[in-house]
């Protein structure tokens, strides 16, 4: 296994395909008149390329991370039978940039000495499913496709956070297994095309959840298994039976910081290509992808790419989930609450780089497992610089949204751990009371307005609404028991120590918090 602290193949900013260096600037509109390199032809026309591959949500992550390893693998090997049909569920702005450039896109790397600039051309086709449902299903069914990706967020499972299981109660997943119409949701979708790739005759195939979430393999797995046994029917028995037997859900691990695109992002890339790019994305240098090698219809290249196969995912998945995204989180909230705009500049507060070392180290360390051919320490250090690149300007709101998806994988695992093994993880906790904060203050220390983006907003204002110190605001929110689990309410342990570090932020502030925490 290669080590994980890298930036990427040699062409990432350099030469190969489907790279512009600075002087490449050519007039015209991205993939206008072929005049823009892209995979195999060097005038983006991308001859021989063919669909292998169906990705549910083509955001801004795939196409700096999966859609990249992809073109890699496929010039590496010199098969370019792996284009991707990108799958839209909801928003058009992906569809709407990316079609009239022939799914051509520029990866804009930021964070070195000099900004760097490539064109991706790996993506072949464009669905959107609310308005072709029927396409969208077929393309899953398609022979020539061999995998399915997905990256749709953790909200977009619509599973039970606390169960792992598919969320049955959700109008959305009932509207699914009712059969009423189209699906709406991402499981309803895969399901209806792997229903009809079974009745076509169930070629086989690998289905790759690549989103941050534990066991995301098995985990997705389950959730289709549980929605055919929500149809209630002998086909649904059958589909299942024959899921188990031909389809594969390897588990991944992602690693790549990439914010959301914004203008800034575009007109660095036009003044680079020389062209106009609707749909740049921006990412850091470092790139990294673990993934169980099961594929029952083969796959591409992707270790030629620089992506890792190996047979077990879980001791990788468990280090960037609990190192980096935890401490992502972390530095989400703590830092909205001081004012803090972007990632990089809640890290220049006041004793914000030093809590982020001792959460790493006192809190996240002890509770991982040995990783095979990683150095987990170096990991730890580079992720703390990779998180103040300035570059990225990577937003506190971003990261800071959906947390009570977010909760249970980055933290309230290892905290579980830590309380089992009569341990009191002081940073992790800390962590955990400064989201109880964000969610229920109107304004941060600075007079900042505070705005939450969470699928369970409602009940988030309610806790807000009926809380009127910080035990009350402890015990409402861990009321919340699809997010914490029916222990967390019944535990006078972290009940206690939440409310101890909830009443340090709201009298004190995050500042003096952090001195207190550090003592």
């Amino acid at each position: 296994l290669s080590h994980p602290h890298r930036a990427g193949p040699p062409d990432e900013g350099g030469t190969g395909p489907g790279v512009v260096g600075e002087s490449g600037a050519r007039p015209g509109v991205l993939g206008g008149g072929g005049t823009l390199p892209g995979f195999l032809g060097g005038d983006g026309t991308r001859p021989g390329l063919r669909t292998g591959i169906v990705h549910l949500g083509p955001g801004a992550f795939h196409r700096a991370h999966q859609a990249l390893y992809t073109e890699d693998a496929m010039a590496a090997a010199g098969d370019p039978t792996w284009g991707i049909c990108g799958i839209t569920q909801r928003s058009p702005a992906t569809l709407t940039q990316l079609a009239p450039q022939g799914g051509l896109y520029a990866v804009l790397t930021l964070g070195g000495p000099e900004p760097a600039i490539r064109v991706v051309g790996s993506i072949t086709e464009l669905l959107s499913a609310p308005d072709d449902p029927a396409a969208a299903t077929a393309r899953i069914a398609d022979p020539a496709v061999r995998v399915v990706t997905l990256t749709v967020t953790e909200k977009g499972y619509r599973r039970n956070p606390a169960t792992g299981g598919l969320a049955r109660d959700d109008p959305l997943v009932r509207h699914d297994l009712a059969g009423a119409g189209a699906p709406r949701t991402v499981i309803g979708r895969l399901v209806a095309g792997l229903r009809l790739r079974h009745a076509r005759g169930g070629e086989p195939l690998a289905v790759v959840c690549c989103d941050n979430l534990p066991g995301n393999g098995p985990l997705l797995h389950a959730l289709v298994q549980d929605f055919c046994a929500g149809l209630g029917t002998p086909e649904g028995e059958r589909l299942r039976e024959w899921i188990d037997t031909s389809v594969t859900f390897p588990s991944t691990m992602v690693d790549r910081i990439v914010p959301a695109p914004h203008e800034a992002h575009r007109e660095r890339a036009a003044a680079l290509l020389g062209v106009r790019d609707e749909a740049t994305v921006a990412a850091e240098p470092y790139r990294c992808w673990v993934i169980e090698d099961r594929f029952p219809a083969g796959r591409p290249a992707w270790d030629a790419a620089g992506a890792d196969l190996v047979t077990d995912v879980t001791p990788y998945e468990t280090a960037k989930l609990r190192l980096l995204n935890a401490t992502h989180s972390a530095l989400a909230y703590l830092g909205s609450l001081t004012g803090a705009t972007t990632i990089d500049e809640a890290l220049t507060r006041p004793g914000m780089r030093a809590f982020a070392e001792q959460l790493t180290t006192q809190d996240m360390l002890p509770t991982l497992p040995p990783c095979p051919g990683w150095d987990l320490e170096h990991y730890r250090t580079e992720i703390l610089d990779r998180l103040a690149n300035p570059a990225l300007g990577h937003t506190t709101r971003q990261v800071a949204a959906d947390g009570t998806e977010k909760l249970p994988v980055r933290l309230l695992a290892p905290l579980r751990e830590h309380l089992a093994a009569g341990r009191h993880p002081r940073r992790l906790l800390l962590t955990l009371s400064a989201w109880m904060r964000y969610v229920t203050a109107d304004r941060s220390d600075t007079g900042a307005p505070l705005e939450v983006d969470d699928p369970r907003a409602d009940l988030l204002t309610r806790a807000r609404t009926h809380a009127d110190s910080p035990a009350r605001v402890v015990d409402e929110l861990l009321r919340l028991r699809d997010v914490f689990g029916p222990e967390a309410a019944d535990s006078p342990t972290l009940r206690s120590a939440l409310t101890e570090h909830l009443t340090l932020l709201t009298r004190h502030g995050v500042h003096e918090t952090l001195r207190e925490t550090a003592a």
